[in-house]
């Protein structure tokens, strides 16, 4: 399939690798969500409700991953409009699970894990991956269908 040259030497440079830099960033974003998540469950306790906020971390690694995303969807229209899908599903999933991470503070519940989140990523985490790293399975796949 040809691929579209819309952004002329960022294409050349970093095209033939927007795969493995969504998978990093899909890995680091679910790193973050963990550091993040602790630091919750931290502030919730030294601060209560009004002391939890926003990992900065989390915020730039889910916008590099969302931009990444639209660019692999230039690059790769159908794999990169599924990814775009389910990272789009995870960064609305990631934050209603910090707003019911406030109202759990706020009722002086401890703070669950978020599981909607976790759930979505690792989602999209398979799909990227399969996509991926389709050269490791490939020999086998096409024994199998093809």
């Amino acid at each position: 399939m040809q691929t579209l040259a819309m952004f002329g030497p960022l294409d050349t440079i970093v095209g033939p690798y927007i795969e493995f830099i969504v998978l990093g960033l899909l890995v680091a974003n679910m790193v973050t969500r963990i550091v993040a998540h602790r630091s919750h469950v931290n502030q919730n306790n030294d601060g209560g409700a009004d002391a939890i906020s926003r990992s900065m971390l989390h915020n730039v690694t889910t916008a590099l991953l969302v931009l990444a995303t639209l660019y692999y969807l230039t690059w790769d229209s159908y794999a990169g409009l599924v990814s775009g899908i389910l990272i789009l599903g995870m960064v609305i999933t990631d934050f209603f699970e910090f707003e019911a991470r406030l109202v759990e503070a706020r009722r002086d519940v401890p703070l669950d894990t978020p599981k909607g989140a976790i759930a979505a990523s690792v989602l999209a985490l398979l799909y990227v991956a399969f996509q991926t790293l389709f050269f490791i399975v490939e020999p086998v796949w096409t024994a199998i269908v093809g």
